[in-house]
């Protein structure tokens, strides 16, 4: 569900404030409502966070507070469920609104977990996965507890390659190569 009828561009959206909670992502110049995420998709991303702790800085990792400026056809950003700044991203965005604009280098890793319905399924895996490849963030990951499977997307060559895990299957990820999860371990949330 889209809110605006005439075409938003990139700097009216990050002025944009309608009073509320409300998180939105822009897509096509239009904003689209974020709906609250489910307990199950909140402990993933927060299972994730105690876990990448073990291997880079807290100030490095977002969790759904940060969004991203990616191309598309008119104005979009995203709002990834969480994300891996570098060192030289941490810098330059500092305290200030967490907008990674498209003159901005990429964040590391970019994770999203899929919600329950085919919009965000479609949205997750088709939609995000062009963008942030043509946005050249070196490795995405899709987490999807209703199909209970977690495809980690690597850039090469201007094109994502995807690898699916599994069960008691181990994860492999280029950016912490010694992460040391199981897909069942990460859609369970550690429990």
């Amino acid at each position: 569900m889209t809110l605006t009828t005439q075409k938003m561009t990139f700097e009216e959206y990050l002025a944009y404030d309608d009073g509320t909670d409300t998180h939105y992502e822009l897509v096509d110049g239009e904003l689209v409502p974020m709906p609250p995420e489910s307990r199950l998709n909140a402990r993933i991303a927060m299972f994730l966070v105690a876990e990448l702790l073990h291997f880079i800085p807290f100030r490095l990792i977002c969790c759904k507070d940060t969004e991203i400026e990616v191309s598309g056809r008119f104005a979009q950003a995203r709002l990834p469920d969480l994300l891996v700044l570098t060192e030289a991203l941490d810098d330059i965005l500092g305290d200030a609104r967490g907008t990674i604009t498209r003159e901005m280098l990429p964040p590391q890793l970019v994770v999203e977990v899929v919600s329950p319905g085919k919009e965000s399924k479609d949205r997750d895996y088709r939609l995000k996965r062009t963008e942030y490849a043509a946005r050249g963030i070196q490795e995405y990951w899709v987490i999807d507890p209703i199909c209970q499977v977690i495809t980690v997307f690597t850039l090469v060559d201007g094109f994502y390659a995807g690898e699916e895990f599994r069960g008691e299957q181990p994860m492999t990820s280029p950016t912490f190569p010694d992460l040391g999860l199981t897909a069942e371990r990460v859609l369970n949330a550690g429990g």
